[in-house]
């Protein structure tokens, strides 16, 4: 069977993005109709598609507010799109979130709470603590993109000083119910960890946030210490009785992105096999370890017999050292392409399935066997692109780099690593 390998792994993304469009997803999980009211509530880049999807499978009454990123607005007839900045939080995510909390703050227990999250939700949610100014956040968000810290870790520390995240906007929902529908972009799927957990209980502490920002020996403001050290920044846990009618439904997330990527392989005639949903790490470090293993099938058949894909997903993390133009999908694919030293027959694709690797307008990249005899043809040295953190500019200038557009969904990082037989190639 001839295969065109970046029309194969494209089609494998395609359907990954595809198994998490809320059109399919939010249908099954709607609640019945409540005695009072139904207001429905988000924040994600999926928000307003997920929102969509409601109103067009809802019958009675119902209004609302989400907040999704610029750029991913879905027309609504009752709910009400703001579009805000990500992943740096900004004046309309501020004005948005303290609306939200007002739009819920004199609800009855025979109202029902529709809460729809999906990653990116906590830079569109930020509602600083009191004290704090935007321009604290961002500084503070800005330090933790930097850093390498993982997704928990800088989530962690959002809670602890937010007016809105862990648990605190399910509280201010109290007494109604409150249905979380979550689409997950965090390995896991821990929902604390989905857009920092506005409506679940937060089994962290302010001390664990102090451990983190030690650990990466970030710069706070003295007003965000002071909220740490007093413990004035702790969170509802989940024995609160504030949270008893919170209920939440994981409807999306990346194991079953990757599953449907491995159907569509098999339906090639392509085995596929699934490394793991949840892999973090720098993305450098997860490009050669890749690498490792993709050379072992391809030279030995070891642990698997050429052709195949080797499918993960997750979220890596990037130490920004230079002044490239990242995305921690192209740090993965550029040290992956490095390590593999153009071996024969080996293909990758890595793309975050919303859409936007990093801060560009670009979900990821392809490689192939000779984009490195491309590149030095360009005079272009891979390993300074690399430690520049240029990894757009890098494919970009290959003409490598996959660019979707706003995809609507939210379900991390996809990797696919193609491994072929010589013949098997067109």
């Amino acid at each position: 069977m001839v295969v065109d390998p970046k029309q194969f792994l494209s089609d494998l993304f395609d359907a990954a993005v595809a198994s998490a469009q809320p059109d399919k997803c939010i249908p099954q999980y709607l609640p019945d109709a409540p005695k009072g009211r139904l207001i429905v509530i988000g924040a994600g880049k999926a928000s307003a598609a997920m929102a969509r999807a409601v109103e067009d499978n809802w019958a009675g009454e119902l209004s609302g507010l989400v907040i999704t990123r610029y750029g991913y607005n879905v027309p609504c007839r009752s709910i009400e799109i703001i579009e805000a900045a990500h992943p740096v939080p900004d004046e309309a995510g501020l004005n948005g979130a303290k609306r939200m909390l007002e739009l819920v703050s004199d609800l009855s227990e025979d109202d029902t709470v529709l809460c729809l999250i999906s990653g990116g939700g906590s830079s569109l949610l930020p509602l600083p603590y009191e004290g704090l100014s935007l321009e604290d956040k961002q500084s503070i968000n800005k330090e933790l993109l930097s850093c390498g810290a993982t997704i928990s870790e800088m989530n962690c520390v959002r809670r602890h000083l937010s007016q809105i995240k862990g648990g605190r906007l399910a509280v201010a929902c109290h007494p109604a119910t409150v249905i979380n529908l979550l689409i997950s972009d965090v390995p896991g799927d821990d929902p604390i960890n989905i857009a920092s957990g506005p409506t679940v209980g937060d089994p962290t502490t302010c001390a664990d946030a102090i451990a983190i920002v030690e650990r990466y020996k970030l710069t706070l403001p003295d007003r965000a210490w002071v909220i740490l050290q007093q413990g004035l920044g702790e969170t509802p846990d989940m024995t609160d009785p504030r949270l008893s009618k919170v209920q939440s439904h994981m409807i999306a997330a990346p194991q079953i992105a990757l599953e449907a990527a491995a159907l569509i392989a098999q339906q090639q005639g392509i085995p596929a096999y699934i490394l793991g949903d949840s892999i973090e790490g720098e993305a450098c470090d997860v490009g050669i370890v890749m690498a490792g293993i993709a050379k072992q099938v391809a030279r030995y058949g070891q642990p698997f017999q050429a052709p195949c894909v080797l499918l993960s997903g997750g979220e890596t993390t990037v130490t920004l050292t230079g002044d490239g133009r990242g995305g921690r999908n192209v740090e993965f694919l550029l040290s992956f392409a490095i390590a593999m030293d153009r071996q024969k027959d080996v293909y990758a694709l890595a793309g975050d399935t919303d859409g936007v690797d990093g801060v560009e307008e670009i979900a990821g990249a392809y490689c192939d066997p000779s984009c490195m005899e491309r590149a030095w043809a360009q005079e272009t040295n891979p390993r300074l692109s690399l430690s520049n953190n240029d990894g757009h500019g890098f494919f970009e200038a290959l003409g490598d780099s996959i660019i979707t557009g706003p995809t609507l969904t939210n379900v991390n990082d996809f990797r696919a690593i193609f491994i072929a037989q010589s013949d098997a190639v067109s």
